[in-house]
């Protein structure tokens, strides 16, 4: 009974934030139970090219470091806000989905050449998070209940939280510089006088991932919660 009713709740989750998800905790159980190890995932612009490592390329973005606290709120903010995002402002959109991900990923690893980042899966969530909260600047969020904030501001505070804990803050701006970056091209460029689209999702993509309709039995995630714990909790204004 309890099988069932996780592999339904499991299911129901959209399938690009399903397979992140899954391969990030895969990728972390693996290296917990001593079958690789994080020196075999990390991101290394010499290995890459000149040992044809091309795997790293992607392994980097999975492995978010140890089971513990760090792992844990990372993995909680990437699947809450990947999953809104999916089902939110790319709701029956997968072909664009995957495009901001191939994008988003193309671009941090452009920029991880010239910054000394092994592990950029942080970075993309913090990534994830920025693009969100700029197509809900009227959610209010509620971060540990000790402060209360409109939800583009919610990647700075994050930002402030790593720098508290004693974290490089290099992460953060590079998520927020990519999550920029995507967000300008995308909602606000193609808007401006004289301005056009130039971020257009292939058509082999479309052909893929593209559905011809939704689920009826589909159960999306209410964005009212953005958060879902007491570091994320929030409602929209006027709501």
């Amino acid at each position: 009974m309890a099988y069932q009713t996780f592999r339904q709740e499991y299911l129901q989750v959209p399938p690009v934030t399903r397979a992140y998800t899954t391969a990030c905790v895969l990728t972390t159980a693996a290296v917990q139970l001593e079958l690789i190890t994080p020196f075999q995932l990390y991101f290394n612009p010499e290995l890459i090219f000149k040992h044809f490592q091309i795997w790293r390329l992607i392994t980097n973005y999975l492995f978010f470091g140890p089971v513990g606290f760090n792992f844990l709120f990372n993995m909680i903010f990437l699947y809450r806000y990947c999953r809104m995002l999916e089902e939110g402002s790319f709701r029956g959109r997968m072909a664009d989905f995957v495009f901001m991900f191939l994008f988003g990923g193309l671009l941090m690893t452009l920029f991880g050449l010239f910054v000394n980042l092994v592990f950029l899966g942080q970075a993309f969530t913090i990534m994830l998070v920025y693009v969100w909260s700029r197509r809900n600047p009227y959610v209010r969020m509620n971060f540990f209940g000790l402060l209360i904030f409109q939800a583009p501001f919610l990647p700075w505070v994050l930002m402030g939280f790593s720098l508290l804990l004693g974290n490089s803050i290099i992460v953060d701006l590079l998520g927020i510089a990519v999550g920029h970056i995507y967000f300008f091209l995308e909602d606000v460029f193609p808007n401006q006088p004289g301005g056009g689209r130039l971020l257009r999702t292939p058509s082999v993509l479309k052909a893929i991932f593209d559905m011809p309709e939704d689920d009826p039995n589909y159960n999306p995630l209410p964005e009212e919660r953005p958060g879902g714990f007491a570091w994320g909790e929030g409602q929209r204004l006027g709501g």
